[in-house]
């Protein structure tokens, strides 16, 4: 999950970069997203093990 987030960020950077602004939006907004749900399984994992 966290690999596609930072896939995505870097595609995000080189569409800006060359000037697709509605790529490069697209691209970080699906990146935070995937980091959002990267850091709740995350968290859900640590507490279902810590039990």
């Amino acid at each position: 999950m966290l690999h596609y987030a930072l896939v995505f960020l870097i595609v995000a950077i080189i569409a800006a970069v060359l000037g697709f602004g509605g790529i490069a939006g697209a691209a970080a907004g699906m990146a935070k997203i995937l980091f959002v749900v990267f850091l709740v399984l995350a968290i859900i994992s640590f507490l279902r093990r810590a039990k």
